[in-house]
């Protein structure tokens, strides 16, 4: 039966379930970061929750299609459907912020469970259910391609969220937006339920079961379980890898994790779509060399790290990759009668492949070598799909063998080079000595991926010199150097190196905020700033705005801000509410300073219509200097009284920063990067 309003219908149940299960997701994590810290765990854990759903709402949709006349299949879902729409609008209460320091893990899955919990649910069982009924009541579409509208809708969604939705919306107005499409969604999901009962084949159940798996051959067996996880779990793993090495060890650049992800997205979209996009004769030996180049370059000193090679190598290796493996799966692909087994597979994988690389990688090897161990894999997957033809399957385990060389050389440079080499949750950790030929000395530098986050010279002459972003002609050595007292208090959010401690003088208090317990540890065993310093040195585990709200008021005199030369710029640390918490600290005539170097983001201008907002006085200080010691480096100091920017050192220095047209003041609730990129 060929009606097209019929196949619009059931087509846009699937499009506005896709949109609006890629749309929630930063939706809902946004919501909450403050709340939480604003850490990478916070979205890790959200996507372990929204993985977990995922795989639920598939194995809802395998159990019903399988096991339930059409009838009760409708009766069910419609139900949970009409439910659901209770939680909307989905906005998280205040009743779920944090009371204490402890660990957040299980309250932030709580409070995702109240707030999106079965709507996610819904929009995670249409894509298998729905295409199920599209095949049982005859509508006349090629079901599989549904499969790939599914995941041109997760597309556009993802384009559609950091660059139309997020620069004009705020997070109340996205919440409202995003309930009103799931009301639409719900709509649309029952009537291709009722349409699918009145045209279900078979006078009942049993018969209708029996004709199709007449009609659908063979049942699949594990083995081609086992090929379909598997499949889908190395397109997930080379992913997330992919996108860890190009945003951590090539370039901190903003939205850079966008064009993996979109990649990733498009072969699933053409592979589904019909045959004629993937060509095995031509995605094999690609994908082979592309993954040979792509082993090679991540030894040291290889193409693997400047930005203007990698960053196209690694996005062009995935793309082929994706298409041989998402490729392969469509080939693969069963009859439309086991297709939600199908799909529920396919989750496991994707699932699976995640979870090792974003959760198991960073507690099992000190730095990114599942990259180089996913290719391996890749390698030796194909071998396995490609047996049947011997010189393929020959080529593909001599990669292997390839991969695996390049991947001990990766290992081997890492452990020759640096001096300490240490990975978390956090990212990856190392700190390397290296010799200036200039001064005649030696520099230690820490590093989180590709980004500096301190140095010190190791001659006694220099060793208790402020470096890099904080000397004494920066912007945050002019405030300490104004604020001076007897005691001065300085508050520090982010440690680093620990370099801002040789400003301190006896009697004063240094209290330093880090989230990472890593930095804390190297800060004290590979630096010496910390205890060298001559003033008080105290830390403070935690995120630091948290932490700052639990505190009574600390009385600074100055207040760094220094957790802003990445691509992830924690955003709840730079809002209208965050600088109320600062200002809480700050005694009368007090700094706070923000460090607002950055290459790819134009972060002075934010500082600035914050302060302005408030009625704050502000200073921008550019400091370009041929210190060796020093880099480049721009710092916005920020006071209640004209006094305090007043100071000769710093008034003399003072510029004005060059405002963002339209730019409003960032709240929790409101602000956009991609309106102040450079």
């Amino acid at each position: 039966m060929r009606n097209p309003a019929i196949q619009w219908l059931f087509a846009g149940a699937i499009f506005a379930s896709a949109f609006s299960l890629f749309l929630v997701q930063p939706l809902i994590a946004k919501q909450i970061l403050p709340w939480f810290g604003g850490t990478a765990a916070v979205w890790a854990i959200c996507m372990v929750f929204f993985q977990t759903t995922l795989l639920a709402g598939y194995a809802y949709a395998d159990l019903v299609a399988s096991r339930l006349a059409p009838r009760r299949q409708l009766a069910l879902h419609a139900t949970l459907l009409l439910a659901s729409l209770w939680f909307l609008p989905i906005v998280a209460g205040s009743a779920w912020k944090p009371q204490d320091a402890q660990d957040p893990s299980l309250l932030i899955i709580g409070l995702l469970l109240a707030t999106v919990g079965l709507p996610y649910f819904m929009l995670s069982t249409t894509g298998p259910l729905v295409q199920s009924w599209v095949a049982r009541a005859r509508v006349g579409q090629q079901v599989y391609r549904l499969f790939s509208l599914s995941n041109m809708a997760s597309l556009v969604a993802l384009i559609s969220y950091p660059f139309l939705i997020e620069p004009v919306a705020t997070l109340p107005a996205q919440a409202l937006g995003w309930s009103a499409l799931y009301l639409g969604f719900a709509a649309l999901c029952l009537a291709s339920g009722v349409y699918f009962v009145r045209h279900a084949r078979g006078p009942s159940a049993q018969a209708e079961a029996a004709a199709d798996e007449t009609d659908a051959g063979p049942r699949p067996g594990w083995r081609d379980a086992l090929l379909w996880l598997s499949l889908a779990a190395m397109a997930s793993w080379l992913l997330v890898a992919i996108t860890n090495h190009i945003t951590q060890n090539v370039a901190a650049i903003p939205f850079l994790w966008v064009l993996p992800l979109t990649l990733y997205l498009l072969t699933f979209v053409l592979c589904f779509e019909s045959d004629r996009w993937y060509r095995r004769g031509l995605f094999v030996p690609l994908g082979g060399a592309l993954l040979a180049l792509c082993a090679y370059g991540l030894h040291e000193g290889s193409i693997g790290f400047e930005v203007k090679v990698a960053v196209p190598l690694y996005a062009l290796g995935l793309f082929v990759l994706c298409m041989f493996l998402h490729g392969e799966m469509a080939r693969l692909r069963p009859h439309t009668r086991h297709l939600t087994r199908f799909y529920l597979m396919l989750s496991v994988g994707g699932a699976l492949g995640g979870s090792l690389v974003g959760l198991v990688a960073p507690r099992v090897f000190p730095a990114y070598y599942e990259l180089g161990l996913g290719f391996a894999l890749t390698a030796l997957l194909a071998a396995v799909v490609l047996r049947r033809q011997r010189a393929l399957s020959a080529t593909a385990l001599a990669l292997v063998v390839f991969c695996g060389v390049f991947l001990a050389q990766q290992v081997r440079d890492d452990l020759s080079s640096t001096r300490r080499l240490q990975r978390n949750f956090y990212g990856t950790l190392y700190t390397v000595d290296v010799p200036d030929e200039t001064l005649k000395d030696t520099v230690r530098l820490l590093y989180h991926g590709s980004i500096q986050h301190g140095e010190q010279y190791l001659s006694p002459e220099r060793r208790r010199e402020p470096t890099a972003y904080y000397g004494r002609s920066a912007g945050v050595g002019l405030a300490i150097e104004a604020t001076r007292r007897p005691g001065q208090r300085v508050g520090v959010i982010g440690l680093g190196a620990g370099t801002l401690a040789a400003y301190g003088r006896p009697g004063d208090v240094h209290r330093m905020y880090e989230i990472n317990p890593e930095v804390i540890d190297i800060a004290r065993s590979e630096f010496s700033f910390v205890a060298d310093s001559a003033a008080q040195v105290e830390m403070v585990l935690g995120d630091a705005r948290l932490s700052m709200e639990r505190e009574g008021p600390q009385g600074y005199d100055v207040l760094a801000v220094d957790a802003f030369s990445g691509d992830s710029v924690p955003v709840h640390l730079i809002t209208m509410e965050a600088m109320q918490v600062y200002l809480s600290h700050l005694r009368p005539g007090g700094i706070v300073a923000f460090h607002v170097t950055n290459r790819f983001l134009n972060l002075p201008p934010v500082v600035a219509a914050i302060a302005q907002a408030q009625g704050l006085q502000v200073a921008h200080i550019r400091d370009e200097n041929d210190n060796p010691l020093l880099r480049n480096t721009d710092w916005v100091l920020v006071a209640r009284e004209p006094e305090a920017l007043a100071h000769a050192g710093i008034a003399q220095r003072a510029r004005p920063v060059v405002p963002i047209p339209g730019l409003a003041p960032w709240t929790d609730d409101f602000n956009n990067l991609f309106a102040i990129l450079k």
